[in-house]
């Protein structure tokens, strides 16, 4: 990447605040006039840190029906192998795109779903995105061998508070580059509900200079889920090349649709099973799997 790359990555963060209605003027630098967490002077950080894009391909994330645009997700510390077991047999039986899962599952889910076109996703730094990079791609590397076709990881949400965007980008990078030398799907999640509006199009220009195939809003274990105003706002700075997944709080057909109509290609949600088949008209079984 080179300098002036750079400069074009500040004026898409800047120009996507504007186009969010978020005031520019406050908090600029000195140096460049645009808003200090996206000075050139930090950015530098993603070209040392190796990072060669700004966009990527179309991820694939929209979906020819409810149940295809799901991910069947338990992420409950207390989840038992039975558990683990119902999940993947709902998965195959309703056809979602994936099971999402702890690590420690993913080997099993890889076994039961063998054959089946039910993925399997694991997330990665989960839930506080606190430890390292290398960790974190451990993690991932771990995962794909172990089965697991996607990866939901969690951004040092400490580091994009502080400015420090050359950690941040290196942090994705880490998961993203073995992602891509598998063909694995990788989603950024950036926990909206931490952030204010300025941060999440910060985050969501990293994730995408760096090459994620989604960025996701929640972890579920955060202060809030997915929301409307968020979905929309994470599409609009990723464009059309990306998929925005929403999770969390996500449990009905209704609460679906909303999240859709503002930009969103894939849905995390336990409540899975009972929103398809509220989408086909039938009654809603409280079989969901978590909270």
């Amino acid at each position: 990447m080179q300098p002036a790359d750079i400069e074009r990555l500040v004026r898409i963060v800047v120009e996507e605040m504007a186009s969010a209605g978020r005031p520019v003027a406050p908090a600029r630098c000195g140096c460049h006039a645009v808003l200090y967490e996206c000075c050139p002077d930090r950015l530098r950080g993603i070209l040392d840190a190796g990072a060669t894009r700004l966009g990527l391909h179309a991820s694939g994330g929209s979906a020819g029906s409810v149940a295809a645009m799901i991910d069947h997700t338990l992420l409950k510390p207390d989840a038992a192998r039975q558990d683990i077991e119902t999940l993947c047999r709902e998965a195959a039986q309703y056809e979602f795109a994936s099971v999402c899962v702890n690590p420690t599952w993913v080997a099993l889910c890889a076994r039961l779903l063998e054959g089946c076109r039910v993925k399997v996703c694991s997330v990665v730094g989960f839930p506080l995105g606190a430890t390292t990079a290398d960790t974190k791609q451990y993690e991932t590397r771990r995962a794909i061998f172990d089965g697991a076709c996607e990866i939901d990881m969690v951004i040092n949400i400490g580091a994009l508070k502080s400015g420090d965007l050359r950690l941040v980008e290196r942090d994705i990078e880490a998961i993203t580059a073995p992602c891509r030398d598998v063909g694995a799907l990788s989603k950024v999640i950036i926990e909206a509900a931490l952030l204010t509006d300025e941060e999440k199009i910060t985050a969501c220009t990293l994730a995408k200079a760096a090459g994620a195939d989604f960025v996701k809003t929640s972890t579920g274990f955060g202060p809030g889920g997915a929301t409307a105003h968020d979905v929309a706002l994470m599409r609009r700075v990723v464009g059309d090349e990306m998929g925005v997944k929403a999770a969390g709080g996500v449990r009905d057909l209704e609460a679906l649709k909303a999240m859709v109509a503002a930009g969103a290609t894939r849905i995390g949600a336990s409540a899975g099973v009972r929103i398809v088949q509220e989408s086909r008209g039938q009654q809603a079984a409280g079989t969901a799997t978590s909270p």
